[in-house]
């Protein structure tokens, strides 16, 4: 008996560019487009569309497009500011994300989604979810991040935050000051010591994933958004957003995650929306990166299951 491997692929797929409010957005598509599908019923299944988090993009879901691509039509999109898309200097908020993402929903994939976020991006997707319901088929969350209003502090703030706790604003809004800052964080060992905190599996920790990190971060503009990012305010709170959801939504956790108490934020989400469905899994902060397979296979059942 012959068995097939899923087919996870470490290489990121070539994409295309959007014009978004003038500015250049990159973004990945794979799999096979609704018009193609000879069943009918199968027409107008809502695609998939990947949503990276902060200082990642499209290629961060290399492990998890080709296998998706079998039987999803997927998209990835970098977000404004990050990965290949353009950095100009604007205020970075979730609400500029979340236009971004409906934009790109309504005016390039041109049929309603089922969202996937991982940490940032999936807080984005809840935005979108929660204000654009007519786009939203499904919402499928990764260690996501985003204030409750009755937000306690993480397990432990990330080598950022403790950075940003000791000067914050003020530091970040004078232009020598984030530049310092910047050159600090940017470092490929300041990289890959930031990963090997949040993966579990080290073995996950390449020099790919470290350089796919790095080669945005040197971008013209990318200190102005890492600066834009980190002093201002957070958006609306995740209980509130939840509040006006309507759709189906699969939670993913890394348990192994040292920024996010997996167990009791996933207790505080079921607190609001307990029809959701949860998985926790041996992985850190990026369980699609660290354990493509599982996530990967959840993420097809929880599909099919829903009909999407």
């Amino acid at each position: 008996m012959t068995t097939t491997m899923p087919l996870v692929s470490t290489q990121p797929l070539p994409g295309k560019y959007w014009e978004w409010r003038g500015e250049q957005i990159y973004y990945v598509q794979a799999g096979i487009a609704k018009a193609d599908r000879v069943a009918s019923a199968l027409r107008d299944r809502p695609a998939l569309l990947l949503i990276h988090g902060f200082g990642a993009s499209t290629d961060h879901w290399r492990k998890n497009i080709s296998e998706l691509s079998q039987e999803f039509q997927v998209w990835a999109i970098d977000l404004l500011g990050f990965g290949r898309s353009a950095k100009p200097a604007w205020t970075y908020s979730a609400q500029l994300w979340r236009e971004q993402l409906h934009d790109f929903i309504t005016e390039v994939i041109d049929r309603p989604v089922v969202l996937a976020g991982n940490s940032l991006g999936g807080y984005a997707a809840l935005c979108v979810a929660a204000e654009y319901p007519e786009a939203t088929a499904g919402l499928i969350l990764i260690n996501s991040a985003g204030p409750f209003t009755d937000s306690t502090h993480p397990k432990e703030p990330n080598p950022i935050q403790k950075v940003l706790n000791k000067g914050v604003t003020g530091f970040l809004r004078n232009p020598v000051g984030n530049s310092l800052l910047y050159k600090f964080v940017q470092r490929k060992t300041f990289i890959r010591s930031t990963l090997s905190k949040v993966y579990v599996d080290q073995t996950a920790v390449t020099n790919q994933l470290v350089d796919e990190l790095y080669r945005p971060s040197c971008d013209p503009g990318a200190p102005q958004v890492f600066a834009s990012v980190f002093s201002n305010q957070q958006g609306e709170k995740v209980d509130v957003l939840l509040g006006k959801m309507q759709c189906p939504l699969l939670m993913i956790w890394g348990e192994g995650d040292p920024w996010i108490d997996a167990r009791k934020r996933g207790e505080k989400f079921r607190g609001y929306y307990p029809q959701l469905q949860e998985h926790y899994l041996n992985a850190g902060h990026c369980p699609h990166d660290e354990v493509p397979q599982q996530v990967n296979a959840l993420v097809h059942n929880w599909m099919k299951e829903h009909r999407l």
